[in-house]
């Protein structure tokens, strides 16, 4: 029989008596790895903007929900002064959430530059835009699939810089690329999805394991 080994030495942290910043970079080194979700949107004036999120996650499939995550930096923390996707998605109530593969990680890195509102992050990064089919946001061409998503509800869990927001969408629409799916799986290897560790690093998901679900 195998020993278990001692637990080792933790380090307690309480998140009361540390800067914002000093939180973030422990909660994005301990929450792992985090799949990208590129947002695209358009403003009232039909201007495109995307963006990567890598707060991102699915909610429940009836119906069909998603979510992602910006977080407040500096003046964005007024409502009066944010920009580019949480503000599109607030005065439109629509947006795409394009998945990330190694092909396009490059180019989605790209998009997260700050840069002012009237710039086209498509053309910035080389990405194509393409026409959705229920919403008026465009789709990226090069992603693997793409989720087309109704707005359901913008929660704050605070209105300080670094307090996040939760975007609540229901995907009204999904596009998989056709040699990806059969029977409604989804071929991991050809999707090709990367992911977010902490700082500058991202992850492949090329290196899996298949454990089956007890009973």
């Amino acid at each position: 029989m195998n020993e278990i080994a001692s637990p080792a030495p933790m380090l307690s942290i309480d998140p009361a008596g540390q800067p914002s910043r000093q939180i973030y970079k422990l909660m994005t080194g301990i929450i792992v790895p985090r799949p990208i979700a590129l947002v695209s949107t358009v403003d009232s004036e039909g201007i495109p903007n995307v963006a990567p999120f890598s707060f991102f996650n699915g909610v429940g499939s009836v119906p069909p929900t998603l979510i992602f995550c910006p977080s407040l930096h500096g003046k964005q923390a007024d409502p009066a002064l944010r920009k580019d996707t949480l503000a599109n998605v607030e005065a439109t109530g629509e947006f795409v959430v394009n998945v990330v593969n190694e092909a396009i990680a490059h180019a989605a890195n790209i998009t997260a530059a700050d840069v002012p509102p009237h710039v086209d992050e498509f053309a910035l990064a080389g990405l194509t835009p393409i026409p959705s089919e229920v919403v008026r946001v465009p789709r990226v061409a090069e992603s693997p699939a793409h989720m087309e998503c109704k707005l359901l509800q913008v929660i704050y869990t605070s209105r300080q810089p670094g307090g996040g927001v939760i975007v609540l969408g229901e995907i009204v629409r999904f596009h998989v690329r056709q040699d990806l799916i059969e029977d409604f799986r989804v071929d991991p290897e050809g999707l090709d999805a990367v992911g977010r560790m902490a700082g500058n690093t991202w992850v492949r998901t090329r290196d899996r394991i298949d454990l089956v679900r007890p009973k």
